[in-house]
């Protein structure tokens, strides 16, 4: 094959490849945009509606609305100064995106995946602009009590937040049901062979 075929053939297969990740990032590409603007455009109502510890009912005691700014991390969890948890989402974010990138295969992990991304990067704005997270949803689930710790009310989160919780629930979820059904493909294919043949 002449050097010219052979360079257009491989520039078409080359031309084709990103093509197809192109196609396979579009829905995760949506998701880290729309959740991205969701959570920024709900905060910047929140700060403008909203009077910082003044809940406002949305659905009596269960539902509420209260601008709280929150310089510790998730859940309530304050492990160091809000600059920690900048630092630590810098690390976190280009991992959980070059995974997304190696699943991008994969709806079922690249899209939770991005839900993930996206919620990092709506906090991680918020604690460059601000030095602290915006939270003003308040929900009211179910009291938890492990010994000595009792939680009434959980803790206000965001959209941001929302998303990267569900996404990490549903990641775990389907890792346990991938597991269970390789462990039921592996004990059908290990099973009792049937009996040979005795009639010659």
């Amino acid at each position: 094959m002449p050097a010219s075929a052979s360079s257009a053939s491989r520039l078409k297969r080359s031309r084709r490849l990103v093509g197809s990740n192109l196609r396979s990032l579009r829905w995760p590409l949506v998701v880290v945009a729309a959740v991205v603007l969701a959570d920024q455009g709900t905060k910047l109502w929140a700060v403008s509606s909203l009077t910082e510890h003044t809940p406002v009912r949305v659905l009596g005691n269960f539902l509420m609305f209260s601008l709280v700014y929150n310089q510790g991390g998730a859940m309530g969890t304050r492990l160091g100064p809000s600059g920690y948890y900048m630092i630590m989402a810098l690390i976190v974010l280009p991992v959980v995106l070059y995974y997304l990138y190696r699943n991008r295969q994969f709806p079922a992990i690249s899209l939770p995946l991005a839900f993930i991304a996206a919620g990092a990067i709506g906090n991680l704005i918020d604690r460059i602009r601000l030095g602290q997270v915006i939270d003003f949803i308040d929900v009211d689930f179910f009291d938890i009590s492990l010994g000595s710790f009792y939680l009434e009310r959980w803790w206000t989160f965001n959209v941001a937040d929302a998303c990267i919780s569900c996404s990490i629930v549903f990641l775990i979820a389907h890792m346990f049901i991938q597991r269970r059904d390789l462990d039921s493909t592996s004990c059908a294919r290990g099973g009792p062979e049937p009996p040979a043949d005795s009639t010659h």
